[in-house]
């Protein structure tokens, strides 16, 4: 099994190192500045730990659970930073193996690790482009990364009904990492699910690029005009549009 923790530990180091000015817009999050962000995240934090600590069985909403926040204040660093430390101390003392609700696949505490992880890696992504940086994502996390988004993507409802309506059954788009050993062949299905296969394929729409970029471009965090496109560049738009998280 990866080890998760030590990876959230550190993007949570960096996203809290970001969060200075919270009056920041965040254009990859539109309507949000980094408050809103910081919050979000801070907040989801706090949702798996209780999840984890409860083991909860039935679907439960982040803003279900006490923020530790008053009424009306956004969170900072320093919120951000003891909520991470909290799900740092649960996820350590929690059986990997326990049946826990999850919106995802599987019903085990596992999952949370794993998605905790990569909605950091994201969110700190939008943070460093909100302030002119450009996210990096290291290459064996990248690859994890898109693995898990793709594992995951058939059982986000907010996402599978979109797809649905792109008319597209049949259709493939094969993503190819050109820094690291990774190719992917996804498949739209019917009723907006998706399969995937690691390996090389030809697609309908074929991207290739770092492997970091192609992670992002999933997310909707990085442009195709950043990468190199091959065959239906209007399916791509469109099925990235509908996709994205």
């Amino acid at each position: 099994m990866k080890d998760y923790d030590s990876q959230i530990q550190t993007e949570a180091a960096r996203l809290a190192a970001l969060a200075g000015d919270l009056s920041v817009p965040v254009p990859t999050c539109p309507g949000w500045t980094l408050a809103e962000l910081i919050t979000h995240v801070g907040q989801t934090h706090r949702w798996a730990t209780h999840v984890l600590r409860n083991r909860v069985q039935e679907r439960i909403w982040s803003r279900q659970v006490p923020s530790d926040l008053a009424e009306g204040r956004s969170g900072d660093a320093a919120w951000l930073t003891a909520g991470a430390a909290e799900l740092l101390e649960t996820l350590r003392a929690t059986d990997p193996s326990m049946t826990v609700w999850t919106w995802g696949p599987d019903g085990r505490a596992s999952w949370w690790p794993r998605r905790m992880l990569f909605e950091l890696v994201v969110h700190r992504a939008d943070a460093e482009l909100a302030l002119g940086a450009d996210p990096a994502v290291p290459a064996e996390t990248a690859i994890d990364g898109i693995e898990e988004f793709l594992h995951n993507l058939p059982h986000a409802a907010w996402v599978t009904r979109p797809l649905a309506e792109l008319g597209v059954e049949g259709a493939t788009i094969h993503l190819h990492a050109t820094d690291a050993d990774g190719e992917w062949t996804v498949t739209q299905e019917a009723a907006g699910k998706i399969t995937w296969a690691r390996g090389h394929a030809k697609g309908d729409a074929a991207v290739r690029g770092p492997v970091g970029d192609l992670l992002l471009l999933l997310y909707g965090r990085r442009s195709p005009d950043a990468l190199t496109v091959y065959g239906d560049r209007a399916l791509l738009d469109r099925w990235l549009s509908a996709a994205a998280f």
